[in-house]
């Protein structure tokens, strides 16, 4: 008998782990739609624009997504996180499955932080509206490559908001994959910045909002056929995936 149930649990254990891991999808999925109709009230309010993200002499000139977006969702924090990665950083949580504890960039001499916000969802950086005045981001790429308005052709192929290690990235198409997953130092560079949302966090998936408000998954490979910024190629050469990703679906 006691062999019975051994076998039973054995078969059954990583039966109950994959249901409560698509459950947590699921659930995952619903807060980026929330998000999704923040933002779509946000740029309502707008004039189809986005919020400006972090630019500006000083934090109060400029705001990222969570405050912009805080009267939309009743400040709400819990839709901050992803239910797979809900433990920070700082409390002891590992990438992919980790959130973050987000810090206001104050441009200057040296940039300045102070620490405000936390979550496991990340903003498409390239929408943000800056002021005309900017013409560059905080890692010198042009922001005359930024979408800033929802009304644009192609919403459905540009992403918004995904699962992320951090508040914001600018990917691109000719970014570099990570060489394992969670691979947070290197997404720091701009030219891997794409590493912020390419987590296998949902079965060799990432829950997505696009700049026409859709929801949906997106597989990690498929981050590299999307339209990210104005001038983004989606004809660039695929690039050589790592180990952990040859497993996933090609696009």
């Amino acid at each position: 008998m006691i062999a019975v149930i051994a076998l039973l649990t054995a078969i059954l254990l990583p039966a109950l782990g994959r249901v409560r891991r698509q459950a947590k999808a699921v659930v995952c999925r619903s807060n980026v739609r929330q998000w999704a109709v923040a933002f779509s009230a946000y740029t309502n309010d707008n004039n189809y624009c986005f919020n400006t993200g972090l630019y500006g002499p000083t934090a109060t000139t400029s705001k990222g997504w969570p405050d912009a977006l805080r009267s939309y969702t009743g400040g709400n924090q819990d839709l901050c996180y992803c239910p797979m990665a809900t433990k920070l950083v700082s409390e002891g949580g590992q990438h992919p499955f980790a959130a973050f504890c987000n810090f206001v960039f104050v441009p200057g001499p040296s940039w300045e932080e102070e620490g405000w916000d936390s979550g496991s969802y990340g903003m498409n950086a390239w929408v943000y509206n800056p002021p005309s005045a900017v013409t560059e981001n905080r890692f010198g790429l042009p922001t005359a490559n930024n979408w800033r308005r929802a009304n644009v052709r192609g919403a459905s192929n540009i992403p918004l908001l995904l699962d992320s290690m951090w508040i914001d990235a600018w990917p691109d198409t000719t970014n570099e994959p990570p060489p394992f997953d969670g691979d947070f130092e290197g997404a720091w560079h701009g030219s891997r910045q794409i590493r912020m949302f390419c987590i296998n966090r949902h079965e060799g998936t990432v829950n997505g909002a696009f700049v026409d408000f859709s929801v949906r998954k997106i597989g990690l490979k498929e981050l590299w056929k999307l339209k990210w910024h104005r001038n983004c190629d989606l004809n660039a050469a695929t690039p050589e995936w790592p180990v952990w990703m040859k497993k996933f679906k090609d696009y």
